[in-house]
């Protein structure tokens, strides 16, 4: 099993390194966010705390993108190029892909939180608070990232590429529900709601009680990790499901054509 994941991961990182421009393109985006609301927050007079939290957001939101997109790339990648038949005459299953890509895709998403870091602290003066709460915080916006990498691929191998928006439309609405620039309580009361189901909330809210505000729910980091793991476990079977049925229904011949 770990052969077949790690030639997923060489795969991709041959993906990666010929395509220079989706490279950039992936690290340019960030940047032009980061900036953006960096630039706001100097224009609002934000200090202190309050830069952080905002600067958190953007920093978050970039790295969950670049990680989830070479997740959802994994499978995407064989449709671009007609070839995902081929693949799948081998002897592998939708979770080599998945964990395969989603190695790259840490890879990627660590080169690119350590360059936004860096660039924010001498732009705008942004500060981690801790090397452990810092290290949480990165593991759990991996690991939604690889949750919703498998969205994305369950819903593409069900309803083939009128759906593959998906792999930049999800990270996003993610982000807007579980209050990547301010409280959840801010949320309308159903909104507010439904970002107790989404697992990125709960380590945005533990990692800025490092910067002094004050969690809005209680354990967080139990909520957390434990919304991932059910998720997870779910997706992996419904990844099973979805390519069973697209196997059956001759979806994986129309996406080769």
């Amino acid at each position: 099993m770990l052969t077949k994941i790690l030639a997923f991961a060489y795969r991709n990182w041959i993906f990666a390194k010929r395509n220079f421009f989706a490279f950039t393109e992936i690290v340019f985006w960030p940047f032009v966010s980061l900036v953006g609301i960096g630039l706001m927050s100097n224009f609002l007079d934000l200090k202190g705390d309050v830069t952080n939290f905002i600067l958190t957001g953007a920093i978050a939101g970039g790295v969950l993108q670049v990680t989830q997109l070479d997740v959802s790339y994994g499978l995407l990648y064989d449709i671009w190029s007609k070839s995902i038949k081929h693949t799948f005459l081998a002897p592998v299953r939708p979770y080599h892909y998945v964990l395969g890509s989603w190695c790259i895709g840490m890879i990627r998403g660590s080169v690119v939180f350590i360059m936004l870091f860096i660039f924010s602290y001498f732009a705008f003066g942004f500060t981690l608070p801790s090397v452990g709460m810092t290290l949480i915080f990165v593991s759990g916006i991996y690991l939604n990232a690889l949750l919703i990498g498998m969205m994305v691929c369950f819903l593409v191998l069900l309803y083939g590429q009128r759906v593959e928006v998906t792999a930049w439309s999800l990270a996003t609405l993610a982000m807007l529900v579980s209050g990547i620039y301010y409280p959840v309580s801010y949320l309308p009361g159903s909104v507010a709601a439904i970002s107790q189901f989404i697992p990125l909330t709960f380590f945005l809210e533990h990692f800025r009680s490092g910067y002094g505000f004050t969690p809005l729910f209680s354990y967080t980091l139990v909520k957390g990790y434990a919304l991932l793991a059910a998720y997870i476990l779910v997706f992996f079977w419904l990844l099973q499901y979805a390519f069973a049925r697209a196997r059956k229904t001759g979806m994986i011949l129309r996406l080769s054509e």
